[in-house]
């Protein structure tokens, strides 16, 4: 696993030995950023299941401003600050042990608003529903905001949850893809 494009490109990651992380390999994560970028003009990302911080360090590498990266298991902690530490541009991420609602009440209780949300959790539909309408009602989310869930290709989503609107799908073996976009409220 390594960074594919922008400033940090080429280093490797270090990734989580075990079951309890799955990373996204480099050409799921290729897909996504040809898809969503591919690179920024700075911008804040939130990876709520960040593993090893591999989606969160492209996104910085790319471009982005901030990174959020959240994680309630401590040895996946670790190596994402041992990744973040690799960048030598540590003051672009905050980096916190805690599962993901308590990581999205710190974010509003902190009035952090994001422009790209990566939820890749350990494959379970429940959570990626329960996240994008938490995302909306505690309004951590900029206009045009963009979610990118990563899920087993069983999982179905509906295409609009609340103000989300589902913009693309693409299946990589027994990987889904999905990319929602905040739709913005008409005026009047």
């Amino acid at each position: 696993m390594r960074v594919i494009a922008g400033e940090f490109k080429g280093r490797k990651l270090q990734s989580l030995k075990g079951d309890n992380t799955r990373p996204t390999s480099d050409k799921i994560k290729g897909s996504i950023f040809n898809m969503i970028g591919p690179y920024f003009d700075g911008g804040i990302c939130l990876d709520l299941y960040s593993g090893s911080g591999n989606l969160a360090i492209e996104s910085i590498s790319r471009g982005m401003d901030k990174a959020y990266c959240f994680d309630m298991f401590f040895p996946a902690v670790k190596v994402i600050q041992e990744n973040v530490t690799m960048t030598k541009k540590k003051e672009a991420f905050i980096v916190k042990k805690l599962e993901a609602k308590k990581a999205l009440e710190f974010l509003a209780s902190q009035e952090i608003l994001c422009d790209y949300v990566f939820l890749d959790p350990p494959y379970a539909k429940e959570d990626l529903e329960k996240n994008m309408v938490m995302l909306q009602s505690l309004n951590l989310l900029k206009k045009q905001a963009k979610i990118i869930c990563e899920m087993d290709k069983h999982v179905i989503l509906p295409d609009i949850i609340g103000q989300l609107v589902l913009q693309r799908e693409q299946q990589y073996g027994v990987t889904k893809v999905r990319i929602y976009q905040l739709k913005e409220e008409k005026d009047g």
